[in-house]
């Protein structure tokens, strides 16, 4: 390998050497390194919030969507009884947003916890 003449040279500090080494360490490839219970236990449970996070949204999109369609039956359409029953509906969605996102969180937790377990005990 060549020698290059303009090449610069940089010294850390050990606690600036251990922070870049810690940043380093977040970009390497995965396959590189094996992953510690801690780090597995955490993909777990990210993923377990994810799907809670996900079925909420949606109940809680489609149920703002609905309540929005109830709006414009009253407003654009002048059909209020429609509108009024349309918009209880999607309100009805969107106060059921959280109870699901609650619901789901539960169920994927029951269903990992053996898994989460084993990995907490270990080591």
């Amino acid at each position: 390998m060549e020698k290059q003449e303009n090449a610069v040279n940089i010294t850390y500090s050990a606690e600036e050497q251990k922070e870049l080494n810690a940043i380093r360490a977040r970009y390497a490839p995965k396959e590189n390194r094996p992953l510690t219970n801690l780090e597995k236990a955490k993909a777990i449970d990210a993923r377990v919030e994810r799907k809670g996070l996900i079925a909420g949204l949606t109940v809680g999109i489609i149920g703002t969507l609905v309540t929005g369609l109830g709006m414009s039956c009253i407003l654009v359409w002048d059909k209020m009884v429609p509108g009024i029953l349309i918009g209880l509906a999607g309100l009805a969605g969107v106060a059921g947003a959280y109870p699901m996102y609650q619901r789901v969180i539960r169920k994927e937790r029951a269903r990992v916890a053996d898994e989460i377990m084993q990995l907490s005990e270990a080591e």
